[in-house]
């Protein structure tokens, strides 16, 4: 296996395991508390992380950490919950299938990855066959839903494409960049969950055991995959993989709760694979051409004390 390959194999990971979501949360958790579901998994991996690498931001990475933890987490799982909560689950999949289409756009303006026809069309017959596998017929749609589940897949697809522009700095591994993020958005979810959903509820075994996966497994590791598979593959690439995450739900819906998947089904997911694999295949997009004043502008970067270091 290539270099290129096994990055690749383990950044996809990330939204496999982010599949895995419903079946935990509909077969183990408490009902009707998707923001504290959101709580639990950031703030809980946050802090984890930040006592296992004892790296706090330091200047500039203050706001920044806390801009991509917002992005990324605070403002993502929020705006993901609501629209699962207003929409029919395929819809809001259907719907957070377009982030691929933005990540390829901001990383145009912000990145200069120009996209290619290869890119584009892979991101659309991902959306496409996503939309197979997980609509169903007569599905309701919710003005209010749909423009959240557009919010949401901006929001990751923004904090995707600053991810890759700001990279991390000096000294400062994945591991604590992760950290740092799920911990500001995990404390940017705490007080609207408190708000809305009020006093935690009470745990059982099985509760227990669901949220602490949740934390672990699909939030500290997988987030953990997905920023250092965004440090080595570009921006578009990597966001091709999110198709794999409503694919995942699908099969273990099939395997787990019986779920039926029928020839359309089986096709849609065919689709959105083969969207995907081909969406690695891209040749890396040529850089944009920037500017005399944009080329000064980055080869000045920010030290970890926030003191400009000229490369």
């Amino acid at each position: 296996m290539s270099r290129k390959a096994a990055v690749v194999t383990l950044t996809a990971l990330a939204p496999v395991s982010w599949g895995s979501t419903y079946v935990v949360a509909t077969e183990l958790l408490p009902p009707d508390r998707p923001l504290f579901t959101g709580l639990m998994r950031a703030l809980p991996a946050g802090l984890a992380l930040l006592a296992i690498t004892r790296k706090l931001p330091r200047g500039a990475w203050w706001w920044k950490s806390a801009a991509l933890g917002a992005l990324n987490i605070g403002a993502f799982f929020p705006l993901l919950f609501l629209a699962a909560y207003r929409l029919p689950g395929g819809v809001a999949a259907v719907v957070g299938s377009v982030g691929p289409l933005f990540v390829v756009g901001l990383a145009a303006l912000l990145l200069g990855e120009r996209p290619t026809v290869r890119s584009l069309l892979a991101a659309v017959a991902a959306a496409f066959g996503v939309s197979l596998v997980v609509l169903k017929a007569g599905a309701a749609f919710d003005l209010v839903g749909v423009l959240a589940g557009l919010a949401s897949a901006a929001s990751m697809s923004a904090g995707t494409v600053l991810t890759k522009r700001w990279g991390r700095p000096r000294g400062v591994g994945p591991l604590a960049m992760t950290g740092w993020q799920l911990s500001a958005g995990g404390l940017l979810i705490a007080p609207v969950a408190l708000l809305v959903e009020g006093a935690p509820p009470a745990l059982d075994a099985r509760g227990a055991a669901g949220y602490a996966y949740l934390a672990l497994a699909n939030t500290a590791v997988a987030y953990w995959l997905w920023f250092r598979g965004i440090e080595r593959l570009t921006a578009t690439a990597v966001t091709l993989l999110g198709p794999l995450s409503p694919l995942t739900a699908a099969v273990l819906g099939w395997v787990l709760l019986g779920q039926a998947l029928g020839p359309v089904q089986l096709l849609g997911m065919a689709l959105a694979f083969g969207a995907t694999l081909a969406g690695q295949r891209s040749p890396d997009p040529r850089p944009r051409t920037f500017s005399s004043t944009e080329r000064k502008a980055q080869e000045v970067s920010m030290d970890l004390d926030g003191a400009p270091v000229r490369r």
